[in-house]
């Protein structure tokens, strides 16, 4: 989450030195999400077979090697090329390091302890890499950021050789190869038309990106259906806990995510701060997730994961309303009250998603639920910060920066109403689970 969000503060300058065209500048900021979304799945799907601790080695490795790609990039096309692979190694990590927690830890307040430690290193990258890029562009270069990464998953890597195991106990499936390529065709051909509908949504490529992007996918459900060893088995999502992590995940990508990704572009194109200030500013968001992450542990068991996931998107929205208030004549810090909710809720969210990603799929299956829910996330915030970059594109040119604030007033009750709606699904969802006794057949 550190290499993730490393452009968010930075892009301005790095835009500028690289000589990045609007396009070329949506494309560095969304690469490293279509990279991960395309490559969640099938890496969790590939740790599950080929065990958890090999292919989270193996991504720390890609990892490695696309910052330093990132670090050396003379140009915006390999930059963005850098951080597509920056995503799929990203993919191996995630989807396996969540793995790793389902494996080792039995159900229980073990688990719940362990997946609010990982929810809360989630928010901890997310604090970490903007106000990290900042300092280091301020000091040498906004490339200083991708050299850091380089050397930490490094250092990362040789740490987990000597404390993973390689190999799990679980015998291997074989791989649906041809479910694997059709989901990371479909999914990249989604999020690659939502990044370019960012200039016009009426364009030739727009359009076939969508295109092939419903082909794709409808082939991949066909495939899964025919498959003995589908990449991911259709009838989860029949199960109301698997349905609703994976929805919640999802709204939770387009609600506060999604809003909440922008703001340092808006507190420096509006308010003229600096990258480091709007870093800053962020840590009100960022920085109480890992607070309240970690503090989810000590609620009481009736507070169930379902339970939790309804009114931390409910909190979520609130804090997003919130962020309403910004006016040409304001100060940028009557965010901070709007973002300190917005980031108290998040935190629980994400440990209530992590909880939820592992414990409503089989015990051999944890890393393709952790990829499965992370893609549902990735794909909901590529969502979100595609209306959002419109929105706010859309305001500035009919106004300036006084239309660019017409703009986010927009985005703000838009995404909340995600939120809301979000909330709402997954409510009843649980509401009808409670009802009918439905619980995960584990087998």
């Amino acid at each position: 989450m550190i290499v993730f969000s490393l452009p968010v503060t930075t892009l301005v300058g790095t835009a500028a030195d690289l000589s990045a065209n609007p396009g070329q500048q949506a494309w560095i900021l969304s690469a490293m999400s279509v990279g991960a979304a395309s490559g969640l799945l099938v890496s969790g799907s590939l740790g599950d077979n080929f065990g958890r601790g090999r292919v989270f080695m193996y991504g720390l490795f890609l990892l490695a090697a696309s910052s330093l790609i990132a670090a050396l990039s003379p140009t915006a096309i390999l930059l963005i090329g850098a951080r597509l692979l920056q995503g799929m190694a990203g993919a191996a990590v995630m989807a396996c390091s969540l793995g790793l927690v389902g494996q080792f830890f039995e159900r229980g307040s073990e688990r719940a302890h362990a997946t609010g430690v990982w929810a809360a290193a989630f928010g901890a990258g997310v604090t970490t890499g903007p106000i990290l890029a900042a300092g280091l562009e301020d000091l040498l270069s906004w490339r200083a950021a991708y050299w850091v990464s380089f050397v930490l998953a490094i250092l990362l890597l040789q740490w987990a050789k000597r404390a993973i195991p390689l190999q799990d106990a679980h015998p291997r499936r074989s791989i649906d190869l041809s479910g694997a390529l059709t989901l990371a065709m479909g999914v990249g051909c989604f999020l690659a038309g939502l990044t370019e509908s960012r200039l016009g949504l009426g364009s030739p490529e727009v359009t076939l990106l969508f295109c092939l992007a419903v082909l794709f996918i409808s082939i991949f459900v066909w495939v899964e259906k025919q498959s003995r060893a589908p990449l991911i088995a259709l009838s989860l999502f029949k199960k109301p806990g698997f349905l609703g992590a994976t929805l919640g995940a999802f709204f939770a990508g387009a609600g506060v995510l999604g809003l909440l990704t922008l703001v340092p572009t808006l507190l420096q194109t509006v308010y003229k701060t600096s990258s480091f200030t709007s870093s800053l500013v962020l840590q009100a968001w960022s920085a109480t997730s890992v607070l309240t992450a970690f503090g989810v542990r000590w609620l009481s068991p009736t507070w169930t994961a379902e339970r939790l996931l309804v009114f931390s998107l409910v909190g979520c929205g609130i804090g997003q309303l919130a962020l309403g208030v910004l006016g040409e004549n304001s100060s940028y810090l009557i965010v901070l009250p709007g973002l300190l909710v917005a980031g108290a809720a998040n935190g629980v969210l994400n440990a209530a998603l992590g909880r939820l990603a592992i414990e409503t799929v089989p015990s051999t299956q944890v890393a393709m639920g952790s990829g499965a829910n992370n893609t549902a996330r990735y794909i909901g915030s590529a969502f979100g910060l595609t209306l959002v970059s419109i929105f706010l594109a859309g305001g500035a040119a009919r106004g300036g920066e006084s239309g660019m604030l017409d703009g986010w007033y927009l985005a703000v009750w838009v995404t909340t109403a995600f939120s809301i709606v979000g909330a709402g699904l997954i409510w009843c969802i649980h509401y009808k689970k409670d009802r009918e006794g439905v619980e995960l057949d584990d087998e």
